[in-house]
This record gives structure tokens, C-alpha cells and sequence, in this order.
């Protein structure tokens, strides 16, 4: 049986071939080669689309305890929104299109690790979501994307999205995103230069929370309403930088912080730089801001001085001093916070933060950016410490 089988198949093969062969059979002889050329420029094609397109999964847990007191009481929990650095996780991609141009695109999600309910509004994509083109004159991407006043402090903020930080005293800060946003970076010799331009910025409804403020845009009448945008000139080089930005927010119908309408902006102007000596290295900045929807205390300044230095290979010190004060008035505050960071690995470390507010007049400013639910009295204190972990991947 199987000699016979093995006596068919070289038949029928010893046919194709005089078939392929003869003259009289119509269509080119090249048939075959030109099959042969079309499989392997396709195989070729899906090998090279395979080494060019990279699809990355990448997060950050961050959770521990902390306890707040202050002149109004004292809690002891678990903080939502960030400890040393908010937790979320994400999938970014990169195609190489060819001649040095790539698609790009970004899907990153904020949680609550104590909870697993997410934040930034309820977003499932609250951090970040966008999808845009990159090559050697820069990068352009149109979605959910960080404002350039983000940018500018990258370098110069040294306690960064920590809970005790810049962030107790302006929170926008750490929710300088803004929806429906088309955003230019490029960076040439060291000079990053970067804008922003919203359609809508903000959709999401949290209640009186600057994760959500009510003020989507894009709709008719007011083509004005709730648009923002954003410029950026950066400079670093491996021994300092410095940055200046400009942030502008206009307000709208039901918007929330007293933007209701479009006529009312609420701008921030960013200057900062920092230097590196030796292992460690030393920060400064301000930020000036002109809210016209407060009536009462419009303009206001933030200072802040940080210093950081590891003095272990695995062990850093964070340090850094800030000072907001409203014009013309007796509204003011001032907190100090530092940091301890061991690092058990590369994608692993713990921590340990305290922090501590002083306000004056008016002002009831909580120590802790980590969740919201207490604040001292107008004029009181607060002081704050947390014990955390936190692990990337």
C-alpha cells in the first residue's frame, strides 16, 4: 500500500512539472517564481512589522498607612490617590512607519490600591490616553494627555505626586491632564520646546474634586467654554535645567472652583530649575497664579526649595520646603515635608514620609494630598506620616 502511494505522489509530480513546462499551456512560466517572490516578501514583511511594533505592559503599586493629626482631630487609613507616587498600570505602543517615523499610543489607568476602584474621576483611562505620530522633529498625539505645566516640573519637583508635597497646595497640580487635547513635544540639543490646545478639558463630574470638574466643552453656543492650553520652554543638561510654563484654564456652565463661565480663567505661570552636585541635587521654584474665580484672593505665589541625595546605594533622602502666600491677604501657608526611600531592588523599595502645615488667616489646608475627609481649623496645623511600599513592573 505504501509503495503505491509513493508511486502516485511521483506521478503527479513528474505531470506538474511537464505541465508547468509546455508551451501550449497558456499564462507566463514565470507563474510559480513570481509566488514564490510574493510568500517570502510577505513573510519578510510580517518578520519586520514583528521587530518594529512593540506593545508594553507597565504599572506601579504604591500603598501603606498613614496617620493625620491636626487642631480639627486625627484619622489613621489607607490613602487613595498617591503615597510616594499614585498607583496605576497601562499599555503604551510603538510601530516603526519607516524613514524614522513611529506611531504611538498610550492607555494608563489611576487606582485606588486600597480599594481597587479607580480615580481620576472614575476614568478608565484617567492618567493618560492618546494615540499620535513621533520622528525627529517631535511628537504629536491628540487624546487624554498631561498639560506642559506636568513637564515643567518633572525635573525640578523633588517630592514630585508625593502625598506631603506640592500638591497639598494646588491640586491641579497633580491633575494637569486635560481631555480632548492635541499636544506637541520635541526636544533638540537638550531644549524641549511643548504645547497643549483642549477642545473640552475636563468630562468627568467628581463632585468638588479637581479629578473631575464638570466642564466638558465643545458644545455650541460658547465655543470658548472650557478650553485649555499650555506652552513650554525646557532646558536640561547633564548637570542642571530649568523650565518655564504657562497654564490657562477657562471655566464654564456648572463648572466647579468657581469657573462658571468662559469669560473667567484660571492661569498658572511655572518658572523652576535645579542642579546637580555630585549624587544628589538641589531644586527651586515658583508658581504664580491668576484665578478669577475667586473673588476674594485671585493671585497667589507658591515657592518651593527641595533637595534629594542618596546616601546609601539604596537608601535616598528627599527634602523640600514650600510656601504659598495669597495678595493681599492673610491667607498663607507653609509646608515642609521629607522623604526616606530604601530600595530592595530595582522595581522594589519602602518608604517612609512626614509631613507638617502651618496655615495663617483664613486658610484650612490639609498636610496630606492622599485622600480627602480632614482639615485643621482656619488658621490651624496638621501634621502627617506614612509607612508604605511600593513596586513597579
Amino acid at each position: 500500500m505504501r509503495t503505491r502511494s509513493i508511486a502516485a505522489s511521483v506521478a503527479c509530480w513528474m505531470a506538474a512539472t511537464v505541465w508547468a513546462q509546455s508551451p501550449s499551456v497558456s499564462g507566463p512560466s514565470t507563474a510559480p517564481d513570481q509566488d514564490a517572490r510574493r510568500a517570502d516578501s510577505e513573510a519578510q514583511s510580517r518578520a519586520r512589522a514583528a521587530t518594529a511594533s512593540t506593545v508594553t505592559l507597565y504599572g506601579l503599586i504604591d500603598a501603606g498607612v498613614e496617620y493625620v493629626k491636626g487642631s480639627s482631630g486625627h484619622v489613621t487609613r489607607m490613602p487613595s490617590l498617591t503615597g510616594s507616587l499614585p498607583s496605576r498600570w497601562g499599555v503604551r505602543g510603538v510601530e516603526d512607519l519607516g524613514d524614522g517615523l513611529r506611531g504611538v499610543f498610550v492607555l494608563e489607568s489611576g487606582f485606588d490600591p486600597g480599594t481597587g476602584t479607580l480615580n481620576q474621576g472614575g476614568r478608565g483611562f484617567g492618567r493618560q490616553a492618546f494615540v499620535g505620530l513621533s520622528g525627529g522633529w517631535g511628537t504629536l498625539t491628540m487624546g487624554r494627555q498631561y498639560t506642559m505645566l506636568f513637564w515643567s516640573l518633572l525635573d525640578a519637583d523633588i517630592l514630585g505626586p508625593n502625598l506631603y508635597g506640592i500638591g497639598s497646595l494646588d491640586n491641579y497640580i497633580p491633575n494637569a491632564r486635560a481631555d480632548n487635547a492635541l499636544v506637541y513635544r520635541g526636544t533638540f540639543n537638550g531644549l524641549t520646546l511643548g504645547a497643549s490646545y483642549s477642545l473640552g478639558r475636563d468630562t468627568a463630574n467628581a463632585g468638588p474634586s479637581p479629578a473631575g470638574t464638570n466642564c466638558p466643552g465643545e458644545g455650541a453656543p460658547d465655543s470658548k467654554a472650557c478650553r485649555e492650553w499650555s506652552a513650554l520652554l525646557k532646558y536640561d543638561s547633564q548637570r542642571w535645567g530649568a523650565a518655564l510654563a504657562v497654564d490657562e484654564i477657562r471655566g464654564g456652565p456648572g463648572a466647579f472652583a468657581g469657573l462658571v463661565s468662559s469669560a473667567l480663567k484660571d492661569r498658572r505661570v511655572s518658572a523652576n530649575g535645579y542642579v546637580k552636585l555630585g549624587e544628589g541635587q538641589l531644586s527651586a521654584g515658583l508658581i504664580r497664579r491668576d484665578n478669577e474665580g475667586s473673588i476674594a484672593t485671585p493671585r497667589s505665589n507658591l515657592w518651593y526649595i527641595g533637595a534629594s541625595y542618596p546616601v546609601l546605594p539604596t537608601l535616598t533622602l528627599d527634602a523640600q520646603l514650600h510656601r504659598l502666600n495669597f495678595e493681599n491677604s492673610r491667607n498663607k501657608a507653609t509646608l515642609a515635608a521629607v522623604r526616606g526611600t530604601y530600595h530592595l531592588s530595582k522595581r522594589s523599595a519602602v518608604y517612609a514620609t512626614v509631613g507638617r502645615i502651618s496655615n495663617g488667616g483664613n486658610l484650612a489646608m490639609s498636610v496630606s494630598g492622599g485622600a480627602v475627609g480632614i482639615t485643621p481649623r482656619a488658621g490651624g496645623s496638621q501634621t502627617g506620616v506614612m509607612v508604605g511600599m511600593r513596586h513597579s513592573f
